[in-house]
């Protein structure tokens, strides 16, 4: 039996980057709210620093800042008439664990989406046509998201600004600027802080994508190119290039993440608790099945506390959005077979690939001196940057030369028909190791009726509840789009020198044994229509009017870039819809 905990305003189901910035928003209007957190607690001081915080075998290889699959994962299959099995080692994306969640060991990287990324049904049917997407695929779902890029872009603008991020801006209010990226979308001011300098590797990329008409640009960052005071009131400090930033914290305060930028700020509300050790198993429904009463969870013990709240905020990493959903019935399962339902439909990811670069020995790249986001990109074959009537396909790619670390057990580039192991294969890393670039190519992931989210019927987790089982295989108008840019990304191999090249680009089956992304989106999306969408246009639930659900579960099919940067917009945008219209009068903010 659980106890039963003194009523709060707000419960948060998790504290990393949207459970942060949530509790940090609504605390400042004296709001009594609690955060709770499934992992353990963790500052920057003393728990991030070196030398223990750079040991690649624990952080990389065993994962040691991710979630526990012992206790709780996720099951996978390709396809509906497979079994699904669990994920006993994470791969192929990395679920985070602890307070700052997956936003304490990412790269930094930090793009807005599209202006037509938001509207992409309509766009791509005034560009090309109403049959467009069905012609490159019958299985495909495209859709709007509800809102627009214009009203998102001072929610992106104050994001930018709260991690202090370094870039070069390349279109403000309509005036294309040199040196950023011609395509994005138009914003209102420049980067909080310059861009990080450019690495040779990138200076190499940079001439030969120049060389064929390309338009390059430093990739924007979140590891900061100097020191920077944000809008809490937090300082952070410069990158110093360790070559420590994927899978690690950062121990100089140059990253931004919960613990550099909010934390420090929120820890010290009287009116704010957090839990940690504490695995929240549902969201308590009222006896209409309409309203949220709080939540249910257990501490490290196993012991089990109903919270009650008044607001239920889910905030958890997105595949664990759309589980907490599931177990807590909050909305309809989607049904592939039927086409009804939306929790678990229009589960997306991020196609990846590249070119391996080989260079002449006379060329020294110093790959160990890196960042997680100092990159030269370019943006031509991003989204819908280019025609695509001819092509047969949708979705789009950055390209860039984007090395974020030389470390030497992950990183020892050999030529094709190099043998696995054994002297020849160390003469060929030794010879390669500090002469090799990786072009990397990152793009969209087109959502399908065939890929979702929904409950194993077998397997549970350490509390017995169902893990989430994940059906999932990138539409071959994906694999069409990806191979056709990575013929391109071999052209800019060969004008940067390559003296051999190992072509890349997205392939099928797609496995969860090989590091990929960890941009999973989807599967509790936002939109305009309730059949369709599980959170509306403020990603507030349809069904309860009380449950949000925040983060990169309610992006409705991935677009190009890497998704940090929208999910903290979204983040913004919903807590002003919280602030301004739902807290003066609670209640469903969209007509159903």
């Amino acid at each position: 039996m659980a106890d039963v905990l003194q009523s709060v305003d707000v419960v948060t189901i998790g504290v990393g980057l949207t459970g942060t910035m949530a509790a940090l928003e609504l605390g400042k209007l004296g709001l009594k709210i609690v955060g709770i957190e499934s992992g353990a607690p963790r500052e920057t001081v003393p728990d991030f620093q070196s030398p223990a915080i750079h040991d690649e075998l624990r952080f990389s290889i065993r994962k040691a800042m991710m979630q526990d699959n012992v206790k709780q994962t996720v099951t996978f299959r390709n396809s509906s008439d497979q079994t699904a099995l669990p994920i006993r080692r994470w791969q192929s994306f990395l679920p985070g664990t602890g307070l700052g969640g997956s936003f304490v060991h990412w790269n930094g990287q930090t793009y807005r989406y599209q202006v037509a990324d938001f509207i992409y049904k309509t766009h791509l049917a005034e560009r090309y046509g109403a049959n467009f997407v069905e012609q490159c695929g019958p299985e495909l779902i495209v859709q709007d998201w509800g809102v627009t890029y214009d009203e998102l872009e001072p929610h992106y603008d104050r994001f930018e600004y709260l991690l202090g991020t370094s870039g070069q801006a390349g279109n403000i209010n309509g005036q294309i600027v040199p040196g950023g990226n011609p395509f994005e979308a138009p914003r209102t001011r420049g980067y909080p802080t310059p861009p990080m300098k450019e690495p040779y590797f990138g200076a190499i990329f940079r001439k030969g994508a120049d060389s064929l008409g390309y338009h390059p640009y430093p990739q924007p960052s979140s590891n900061l190119s100097q020191p920077y005071t944000n809008p809490e009131g937090l300082e952070l400090g410069q990158c110093v290039f360790c070559g420590f930033c994927e899978r690690y914290a950062c121990e100089h305060f140059a990253k931004a993440s919960p613990q550099t930028t909010m934390l420090p700020v929120l820890l010290k509300m009287p009116n704010y608790e957090l839990r940690t050790n504490c695995q929240v198993l549902k969201i308590n429904l009222d006896s209409t099945g309409t309203q949220a009463t709080g939540v249910t969870y257990a501490d490290a013990t196993g012991h089990e506390y109903e919270q009650p709240a008044n607001l239920v905020l889910v905030t958890a990493f997105p595949l664990n959005n759309v589980r907490m959903l599931l177990v807590s019935g909050i909305g309809k399962p989607y049904n592939p077979t039927t086409g009804e339902g939306v929790v678990g439909r229009s589960y997306s990811y991020q196609t990846t690939g590249g070119a391996t670069v080989f260079l002449d020995e006379s060329i020294n790249i110093n790959p160990y001196m890196a960042s997680g986001a100092n990159g030269t990109v370019i943006d031509d074959f991003g989204g819908d940057n280019f025609d695509h009537a001819q092509l047969g396909f949708i979705g789009g790619q950055y390209v860039g030369a984007i090395m974020t670390s030389g470390r030497p057990i992950e990183n020892h580039p050999t030529p094709s028909g190099t043998p696995a192991w054994g002297l020849e294969w160390k003469q060929a890393v030794a010879r390669h190791y500090n002469h090799t670039i990786l072009v990397g190519q990152y793009g969209t992931s087109t959502s399908s009726r065939l890929n979702y989210l929904d409950l194993d019927p077998t397997y549970k987790d350490a509390w017995g509840m169902p893990l989430l089982r994940m059906t999932f295989d990138f539409p071959e108008n994906d694999i069409r789009m990806s191979q056709y840019i990575a013929d391109k990304v071999v052209q800019i191999g060969q004008a940067m020198g390559g003296t051999s090249i190992i072509r890349g680009g997205t392939t099928r089956p797609y496995t969860t044994t090989v590091y990929q992304t960890t941009h999973n989106a989807g599967g509790a999306i936002m939109g305009a229509d309730p059949n369709t969408s599980v959170v509306n246009r403020y990603l507030q639930s349809w069904d309860v009017h009380n449950v949000f659900s925040l983060g990169g579960s309610a992006i409705p099919q991935n677009a190009a870039y890497n998704l940090t940067d929208t999910v903290g917009a979204l983040t913004y945008w919903a807590l002003d819809a919280i602030q301004n219209q739902y807290l003066k009068s609670p209640g469903p903010l969209v007509p159903k």
